[in-house]
């Protein structure tokens, strides 16, 4: 490839240092795609003659099936899917094989193939994450109404419903199809054309190009086209957040599948034994979730720190970029996919879950509520129950047992009926807000996530 420069062949060394064949082999589709629409191109501007371009795209298609057939032979000596493709057509047609590289570099050629494979990765994994929101759904849906202690600083706070909690997952999800959506907006943008620095004086149709490859627009400085990698790093980020979600879930259903919670259970097929204690049945897809969202936030911090202090615009270090973009795109892919299929299985311990839930503790603050209807200032009906609570313990009473005398001690504000703020279905009953846990605000965003989903395009 760069013979005429130098007279020794290159290092086994630095061949095995430098190849990035043995993972970028997976941009061959992208690959072939922006060699036939620049080929193309190179026809409009004659440098091609229609023969040659026919040559160059029956051979490009031929590597593209032997390829998908499994029957390739990729070489390290060749470094990359880009001079390997190049070389095979040689090979197989000749001449014209020779000329496909006319003002194109390595360079633009990366940043294409990148470009077009994290916009079809993106439309994949959106799908997926619709699919984590349909299991989502389906467990929602199944368990509506049924309540379990919502909890803050992991001690019980309120009061909530596992319908209503699920649901929280939903907006999350939600949110990464937006930023991933926006995320493919971004990068499809096209580099072809951009040369290894400053374009070519051989000027190709890039508009033409870009239009073919489904690209919205064309790069407008070639140094950037060259040098960007925001739209990794954008993707990464992304990609770690999907994790978080997954990782924040996981840790809700490690929790609820404890003993000392024992709120639900997860079916055989999605947990694992121990090899000693034969007791045991452990959520080990939540647990490796955790921690392969660490990974996806390693890949990010990975790229970031490789591409911080590069001069513009092309330097080796951003081979570096590959590997953890592939792996976070493996990772989350099947990490939506284990996930949904576990969530299906999951089921809810209604008597234990009622029991944690029926703590009229839960319900302290309807409590102090109920006197700011009285007419007591929050802050001080705050303070009437912290002593209603603080006198519930010295006296190892249920707070919601407490007589009307032993209220009455505390402020005069508590009347007898103070005691039917305690009945969960009127507690619930009475959060009619927007995003608050009542009965018809769950049926109406369970409805509208319904048509959403049915209706998504990706």
């Amino acid at each position: 490839m760069w013979k005429g420069r130098f007279s020794q062949p290159t290092a086994d060394l630095l061949l095995r240092y430098g190849e990035s064949i043995s993972y970028d082999w997976r941009l061959y589709r992208h690959d072939i795609a922006g060699s036939i629409a620049h080929a193309r191109a190179q026809v409009k501007a004659g440098l091609l003659t229609e023969a040659e371009f026919d040559a160059i795209e029956s051979g490009l298609k031929g590597i593209l099936a032997d390829i998908e057939a499994g029957e390739f032979p990729w070489s390290q000596e060749l470094e990359d899917v880009h001079m390997n493709i190049e070389s095979e057509l040689t090979r197989r047609i000749g001449a014209p094989g020779a000329k496909l590289h006319t003002a194109r570099s390595r360079n633009d050629q990366v940043a294409t193939d990148t470009r077009l494979y994290c916009r079809d990765a993106i439309t994949q994994i959106v799908s997926k994450i619709r699919g984590m929101q349909k299991a989502l759904l389906r467990k929602a849906s199944q368990y509506a109404n049924d309540m379990i202690p919502g909890y803050t600083h992991l001690q019980r706070a309120q009061p909530v419903t596992l319908g209503h909690h699920l649901l929280a997952y939903m907006e999350m999800f939600d949110r990464d199809i937006s930023r991933l959506r926006q995320c493919r907006d971004r990068l499809n943008i096209s580099p072809l054309g951009s040369g290894a620095i400053a374009g070519s004086t051989i000027c190709l149709d890039r508009k033409q190009i870009a239009d073919e490859l489904g690209f919205r627009d064309i790069s407008q400085n070639s140094m950037d086209a060259i040098a960007d990698r925001d739209y990794i790093m954008e993707m990464l980020f992304d990609l770690a957040l999907v994790g978080t979600h997954l990782s924040r879930l996981s840790e809700d259903m490690i929790l609820w599948c404890t003993s000392e919670f024992g709120f639900a259970t997860l079916d055989d097929a999605h947990t694992t034994g121990s090899s000693l204690m034969p007791q045991k049945k452990n959520p080990d897809i939540c647990e490796l979730t955790r921690g392969k969202t660490g990974r996806l936030y390693g890949n990010l911090t990975a790229v970031m720190v490789a591409v911080k202090g590069l001069p513009m615009t092309y330097n080796r270090d951003l081979q570096e970029d590959k590997e953890p973009l592939f792996d976070s795109i493996d990772t989350i892919e099947l990490a939506l996919d284990i996930n949904a299929e576990m969530l299906d299985g999951l089921v809810l311990n209604r008597e234990r879950a009622m029991e944690a839930v029926a703590d009229p503790l839960l319900l302290a603050t309807d409590l102090a509520d109920y006197l700011v209807r009285q007419g007591i200032p929050f802050r001080q009906a705050h303070e009437c129950v912290g002593k209603a609570v603080a006198l519930s313990v010295a006296t190892s009473t249920p707070l919601n047992q407490l007589t009307d005398e032993q209220f009455a001690s505390i402020s005069p504000a508590f009347g007898p009926d103070a005691r039917e703020v305690f009945h969960l279905d009127r507690a619930f009953a009475m959060r009619t807000n927007p995003g608050a846990p009542n009965p018809d605000n769950t049926a109406r965003r369970l409805a509208y996530w319904s048509q959403i989903l049915e209706h998504a395009e990706d």
